[in-house]
């Protein structure tokens, strides 16, 4: 049986894409920021949309490859490309929104795979989890989507 995951999927679901207590979804806000802005930063930001996004895409792809038991891409290649150098002719608002969408349409597919007792198991490279990283990564994403809807506004 896998009620648990499935709460995590309809969670997950909620914040990304439906209607979630805190206001609007994830994705909603995304798909408003002019990708003319997402180089931009105000003098009170640390950071840009753009470099905030690529950020949510490190970690978001973090858990798939967990999740995807890759070998490969472990904890120091994720750390890597956190806060990475955005270079315009690589990275674009677009492309990493679409990028970010299909991550967590994928770890989505992998986790109807799994029964609840998959939570329990401990996540390569950490000592928590799957019910810790997934529960993480929604929350992750709303911490920066305040962030972003902030600075949307700002630049708007």
């Amino acid at each position: 049986m896998n009620k648990e995951i499935q709460s995590i999927i309809s969670r997950m679901e909620t914040v990304n894409s439906g209607e979630p207590w805190f206001g609007r979804a994830v994705f909603e806000i995304m798909d408003e920021v002019e990708p003319a802005n997402a180089f931009e930063k105000t003098t009170d930001a640390p950071h840009s949309l753009i470099e905030l996004l690529y950020h949510m895409i490190t970690w978001a792809d973090f858990a798939l490859k967990r999740l995807e038991k890759d070998t490969i891409s472990d904890l120091k290649a994720a750390k890597e490309l956190d806060w990475r150098k955005i270079d315009p002719k690589q990275h674009n608002w677009k492309k990493g929104l679409k990028e970010f969408k299909s991550i967590h349409k994928k770890i989505t597919t992998l986790l109807q795979k799994n029964e609840d007792e998959f939570l329990n198991e401990i996540v390569d490279y950490r000592k928590y989890d799957f019910r810790f990283l997934l529960n993480g990564m929604i929350e992750h994403n709303i911490y920066h989507l305040g962030q972003i809807a902030y600075l949307n506004k700002m630049l708007s």
